[in-house]
């Protein structure tokens, strides 16, 4: 996809002072990206999440229901903070080898994990990077995007609980057994990483660019780990395939914006901010996104939404939606990467169906939340 935006440039389809708004705008998402992805791969190799899943386990005193319960948040939390990449990376096989060593059916945990990755990242820009995409074009504070998002954020989190525990509610009875505690690696490893993340959440929603304590926090943490096992750093680290990836899809989609692409998507988008209008903007781009990745989606339909109460009509759609096709976004692609490298086998048919019937009756609700609670207007 890379070469494919590459030859676009080269061939000049995509003019270059196109190219360098799209570049002033999407290189700082893209660092921040990276410097994200360095701290929570480090915060993993020092046992971090291992640690979290441990306390989880004490906390749920054998209770299945209430291990759950503790995942549910602790998915939503790792989503809305630090993105739902690292929910699906990170946050999966820990919960995953949790619910195993337990004896519990290791589906239901699964399936919340991806799916409260998705549905979870609409409350914070750094959540997914549609948000920071969304948040430059509306020029909003971490918190003016929260009060705008905040309502159907909230959905996005009580639908697809509600219906997992429905569809699993008798493998989440009964209890388990005490779980022995992962062996102890580096202790400070472990209380630098820690330490990092209590310092950098709060940072992340100050309004401050979100790259520059992102990336100050990637520096610590690489410092520390020259310091104690410098084995640990290796370029593998990085996440060169989707930067490839998402740095192609930015100018591909630029450039069939250059040659007509908004124009074609304005009759089929709308324009009115009633309900109606704003649900059959959010289902074009939930349906976009299960067609294509969320990603694109957002971008071809982006320049058509136009408000911001508009924009969050068109981020309920592309980031709750993508819960039928396992292309809808690269979560589930990493989600189920993760599961195969763990023996966990998903039916993508199931995950289909599942999928359509969450998003059928979230969506709806999620952009009536979004209209009353931003007016009515």
């Amino acid at each position: 996809m890379l070469l494919a935006g590459a030859a676009c440039l080269g061939c000049g389809l995509l003019p270059w002072p196109a190219f360098g708004e799209l570049a002033g705008r999407t290189v700082p998402v893209l660092a921040f990206v990276v410097a994200m992805t360095v701290v929570t791969e480090l915060a993993d190799y020092a046992g971090l999440f291992r640690v979290v899943t441990d306390r989880l386990s004490g906390l749920g005193r054998g209770n299945v229901f209430l291990l759950w319960l503790f995942v549910l948040g602790l998915s939503s939390v790792a989503t809305a903070f630090l993105s739902l990449d690292t929910t699906a990376v990170l946050v999966t096989p820990v919960v995953v080898l949790l619910a195993v060593h337990a004896k519990i059916p290791p589906l239901p945990f699964a399936l919340s994990t991806v799916w409260l990755a998705n549905t979870a990242s609409l409350l914070l820009p750094v959540s997914n990077l549609t948000n920071l995409l969304a948040q430059s074009h509306m020029s909003l504070s971490p918190l003016g995007f929260a009060k705008l998002m905040w309502a159907p954020a909230a959905v996005g989190l009580l639908v697809p609980a509600l219906l997992l525990l429905l569809a699993f509610h008798r493998d989440l009875r009964g209890r388990y057994g005490p779980q022995p505690a992962h062996a102890a690696g580096d202790p400070t490893l472990l209380r630098a990483s820690a330490g990092t993340l209590l310092v950098l959440l709060p940072a992340l929603v100050s309004g401050i660019p979100v790259a520059v304590p992102a990336a100050l926090a990637a520096g610590f943490l690489v410092a520390v780990f020259l310091w104690r096992r410098p084995a640990a750093l290796r370029w593998s680290m990085l996440p060169w395939r989707p930067l490839m990836l998402t740095a192609g899809l930015f100018m591909v989609v630029e450039t069939l914006h250059s040659h007509g692409l908004t124009e074609a998507l304005a009759p089929a988008a709308g324009a009115g901010e009633t309900f109606p209008d704003l649900l059959r903007l959010a289902a074009l781009g939930a349906a976009s996104a299960n067609i294509a990745n969320n990603l694109p989606a957002y971008l071809a339909l982006e320049p058509v939404a136009g408000s911001p109460l508009r924009v969050g009509a068109l981020l309920i759609g592309v980031n709750l939606g993508p819960l039928i096709s396992p292309w809808a976004s690269l979560a589930t692609l990493l989600w189920h990467e993760r599961l195969q490298s763990l023996n966990l086998r998903v039916r993508w048919g199931g995950f289909a169906v599942a999928g359509l019937v969450t998003v059928v009756l979230a969506l709806p609700l999620a952009v009536l939340a979004l209209w009353l609670g931003n007016g009515m207007p």
